[in-house]
């Protein structure tokens, strides 16, 4: 039984410290790909939102463990914004975005280049994860992660 254990914590799937995503995304397509792809993943989609005011009373109300969130919104307020607000409250973000992000790394824990693959994407929600659970991670092309202290 002892060795039945230990085989199961070598070759056991990684328990995911990210299993409920909240997507902030304007483009409609972009997001409903998003959301598709994640739940495909296995991930819980807690919702796919597109503006600000939206975002920040999701989060006061339900348990989100990361949000892929694009730099422009519908609304006034940016992805900065809800990055900020969502660091307030512990829950980090991964910047989905094919714009230039003047203090990122201060709100986010990273950023993923637009356009990405389903496999891009995928990767880059593992290698947060990875991240958000201590480990040393190697991020792959159009991912870069923010580490504490690099600002």
């Amino acid at each position: 039984m002892i060795v039945l254990e230990k085989v199961k914590m070598l070759f056991g799937k990684r328990k995911r410290i990210v299993k409920r995503i909240l997507i902030v995304e304007d483009e409609p397509l972009t997001a409903f790909d998003n959301e598709t792809m994640l739940i495909d993943a296995g991930y819980e989609i807690v919702a796919t939102l597109d503006g600000f005011d939206e975002a920040l009373a999701l989060i006061e109300r339900e348990q989100v463990d990361l949000i892929l969130s694009d730099l422009r919104l519908r609304s006034h307020e940016t992805g900065i914004d809800v990055a900020r607000a969502a660091k307030e409250r512990g829950i980090p973000t991964l910047f989905a975005t094919g714009h230039a992000m003047p203090a990122a790394a201060d709100v986010a824990v990273g950023c993923l280049k637009k356009p990405y693959s389903e496999r891009q994407l995928k990767a880059a929600i593992e290698t947060v994860d990875r991240h958000l659970a201590g480990q040393r991670v190697k991020p792959r092309a159009g991912l870069e992660i923010f580490l504490p202290g690099e600002q």
